[in-house]
């Protein structure tokens, strides 16, 4: 099972190594940040399940981290608990009016702290908000933002899939497979940082597949730079004789030889110029048909 993934952004070395050695050994994995900007930017490379979040940092204050990373469609879900030295209840108002999910003043009882990121993890997955693989949207989160598409114009969705992923996570094992998936979704977050705006929307629907909204114009670049980057990072999963041969060498359940192919991944394009869609079911359908009929493909 992967494990769920904890950003603390403070400046006191001393609470963070304190924080990273006690989630760690509660099974979480932690990383950390010193600045605001460098959590923003921690964000915006893989998405924390939960942010722990310092208010008074020495760029930007944790409210300015909590604000912007509330107004992008691909970190808004993300729980964020507050943690600071004040004790004032303007300024607990203050954080949750700007979208966090709880608060803890320092000191604080460490206990205390686990619960509260257990609860707001707990209610992010009842909601079915966040993928608890990657930290992207899901569920309910990318139903919103296709509904959304039905009055909007104009738009594209990239209906992105890893093909051949059940054969991987056979030979090399569940734990492997949901890197692989995690990989995949870390490398879509960064084509759409760098090609992308903060407007666009990139969501996990579970297993290999993921959902992407952009203007129709960036649409076929991402997809392009998606396949390729796919392709030139996926090796690393495998043993070195898998590229090497390009096809996994295994055995079926009566013995005999069996070659798999090396995932891959494929994507599909639609848009509102595509047909008229009268509901976010046939956006899907139409969209999974054409991931179908583009396997793979780079032009």
């Amino acid at each position: 099972m992967a494990k769920d993934r904890i950003l603390v952004v403070e400046d006191d070395g001393d609470i963070v190594t304190m924080l990273k050695i006690y989630f760690e050994s509660q099974g979480y994995e932690v990383s950390a940040a010193l600045q605001g900007m460098q959590a923003l930017s921690a964000c915006r490379k893989q998405v924390p399940n939960i942010i722990i979040l310092d208010i008074n940092l020495p760029d930007i204050s944790g409210y300015e981290v909590c604000q912007t990373l509330r107004s992008s469609l691909r970190t808004s879900h993300i729980p964020i608990i507050f943690l600071t030295q004040r004790d004032q209840r303007s300024d607990r108002i203050a954080g949750l009016e700007l979208g966090g999910d709880d608060y803890v003043t320092k000191p604080f009882d460490i206990e205390e702290l686990k619960l509260r990121v257990q609860n707001a993890l707990r209610r992010a997955g009842f909601e079915n908000l966040t993928s608890p693989i990657t930290g992207l949207p899901s569920g309910k989160l990318i139903e919103e933002q296709l509904k959304k598409l039905l009055q909007t114009k104009p738009w594209a969705v990239l209906y992105v899939g890893i093909a051949h992923l059940k054969g991987f996570s056979d030979v090399y094992g569940f734990v492997a497979g949901d890197d692989l998936v995690r990989f995949a979704g870390i490398t879509l977050t960064e084509i759409i940082d760098e090609i992308g705006t903060q407007e666009d929307f990139i969501g996990h629907i579970g297993g290999g597949d993921f959902v992407i909204i952009v203007p129709p114009e960036s649409a076929e670049k991402i997809r392009q730079e998606s396949i390729q980057r796919f392709a030139h990072g996926v090796g690393a999963f495998y043993s070195y004789q898998d590229p090497e041969r390009g096809y996994v060498l295994t055995q079926d359940d009566n013995g005999r030889e069996q070659h798999l192919p090396l995932a891959t991944m494929a994507i599909g394009i639609v848009t509102d110029a595509t047909r008229d869609f009268a509901d976010i079911r046939e956006i899907t359908e139409v969209a999974a048909d054409a991931r179908r009929n583009s396997r793979g493909r780079v032009e």
